[in-house]
């Protein structure tokens, strides 16, 4: 039977377990949630065990990610099946600070981060990878990982911590996970949960739009590039969404503008809104 991992709820505590595993030489790998896990979660986790000895999972929903109109009050709780699934996947250990612990009265000090943080998501979430940023890099600190793997599906997210770690000279490595989806080609997100079986069915045109503007990006023929997107937009609104925020393709390193006739790699990155629930999926090209 598999053992359940050990639960840690203090900083203290957290790196006096650490220094012990490191002690030993062994190596330790991070996964940072927000709970509500998924297969693409657990895929993460995967990962994380095959390359390092020891391995975190934190599960904290963080609250200065959010703006005040956002979900974080509503954000999906599942903490038993989150530590079943953990257990079933051999994690030592989750990482569950409360909120206090994490932003300690008198907290005053937040990263900023420009560069692969600016446009996309920050222009619909101008605090977000304020939050992110200052939470990855307490979470890094907290933990001392060796490894700490994100999933592909939040692809700026990805970017702007590889751009944090390289420019703070964190020492640890970041490890990319493919977005793991369902059948139908939906991505795995734990806001999925949200979702009316009638908005679950319509919601997997985004994917296919994605692949189609992925496509048409890699003719390297602006004016077929612009046509799919645009087609690509229409059909967005023809399935039900209510709102698109982006559906674009950039540069898959800097996310700056992409140059249709570069030889760099190209992401097709999309949001929307399909009744109260937002959806953000990536393809490469």
């Amino acid at each position: 039977m598999a053992k359940a991992p050990l639960v840690v709820r203090t900083v203290a505590d957290l790196r006096r377990t650490v220094a012990e595993w490191h002690g030993r030489g062994e190596t330790v790998g991070l996964v940072p949630t927000m709970g509500a896990l998924h297969e693409g979660h657990i895929s993460l986790l995967k990962l994380a065990r095959e390359r390092t000895s020891r391995t975190i999972t934190s599960i904290f929903v963080n609250p200065t990610q959010f703006a005040p109109n956002e979900d974080f009050d509503k954000y999906p709780r599942t903490w038993d099946d989150d530590l079943a699934q953990l257990t079933r996947a051999n994690c030592d250990l989750v990482w569950a600070p409360t909120a206090r612990e994490m932003y300690p009265d008198g907290f005053a000090t937040y990263v900023i981060p420009g560069g692969a943080a600016e446009g996309l998501e920050t222009d619909f979430r101008p605090t977000f990878f304020r939050g992110v940023a200052t939470v990855c890099c307490k979470l890094f600190t907290q933990t001392r990982a060796d490894v700490a793997v994100f999933g592909e599906k939040d692809f700026q997210q990805l970017a702007v911590i590889r751009q944090m770690v390289r420019d703070l000279n964190l020492p640890l490595d970041i490890v990319p996970g493919r977005t793991v989806r369902e059948a139908d080609g939906l991505a795995m997100s734990s806001r999925n949960r949200y979702l009316s079986a009638e908005n679950r069915a319509r919601a997997t045109v985004l994917h296919r739009v994605l692949k189609e503007v992925a496509d048409a990006a890699r003719v390297r023929v602006p004016e077929a590039l612009e046509a799919a997107i645009a087609g690509g937009a229409a059909a967005i609104k023809d399935a039900g969404f209510r709102q698109l925020d982006y559906l674009v393709v950039r540069d898959a390193e800097t996310l700056k503008a992409f140059d249709p006739a570069s030889p760099r790699p190209g992401r097709a990155l999309v949001a929307a809104w399909i009744g109260e629930t937002r959806l953000i999926d990536n393809v490469t090209v």
